[in-house]
């Protein structure tokens, strides 16, 4: 599925997020351990950051200055009503050319809908736009092998891709990475996130 139509499809289901009963706290604990190993606090960047700026509080309140990309518009448009003096940029990831370099990036439950053949250079990139000490944060699916599916369960269909637990690992490792924890965090469930420095 190409990420423009994952946009598309996020464009449908932004009432997910705004509801009362969204759970904020989806991702706040992985994130604070994340942080504990982050030497410098300046940028951070939020990788399809959504619309609940649940991230984004927790980053600010952590003294950073941070910025949001999502390739969704109306995810993008309601994150700039929730954060006005926040930068947010409507992109898709897999052609943008990232702006700076970050002492903290998160891609919670986002870059799992890139195509596979892209996992690699997206992964790439991210590691490259970040400092050296800067930390990077993802979730993703924490299968065997690499693969990808489809799933409606959210509405409409969307698409997931992983390169597997020790595809990650092995790349991240390639590009200088150290990694300082790796959980499934919903076990027996495959939802798993990884945190990794840069040397």
């Amino acid at each position: 599925m190409d990420p423009e139509n994952i946009g598309k499809a996020y464009d449908q289901i932004t009432h997910l997020w705004e509801r009362e009963d969204f759970n904020r706290k989806n991702g706040i604990e992985q994130h604070k351990r994340a942080l504990t190993f982050v030497e410098n606090r300046n940028k951070a960047l939020d990788v399809g950051c959504g619309c609940s700026g649940r991230f984004i509080d927790l980053l600010q309140a952590e003294g950073f200055t941070p910025e949001g990309v999502d390739i969704s518009q109306e995810m993008v448009r309601l994150a700039k009503i929730r954060h006005p003096h926040i930068v947010f940029h409507h992109q898709n990831i897999c052609e943008w050319t990232i702006p700076g370099k970050y002492d903290f990036i998160t891609a919670w439950d986002s870059i799992w809908h890139i195509p596979l053949d892209q996992q690699e250079s997206i992964l790439t990139k991210l590691v490259v736009s970040l400092n050296v000490g800067g930390v990077f944060i993802f979730s993703f699916g924490g299968t065997e092998e690499p693969g990808a599916h489809r799933d409606s369960c959210m509405g409409p269909e969307v698409y997931y891709s992983s390169l597997g637990t020790s595809g990650f690992l092995q790349l991240l490792v390639s590009l200088g990475c150290l990694c300082r924890h790796l959980e499934y965090d919903q076990y027996p469930e495959l939802h798993t996130y990884l945190v990794v420095q840069k040397l």
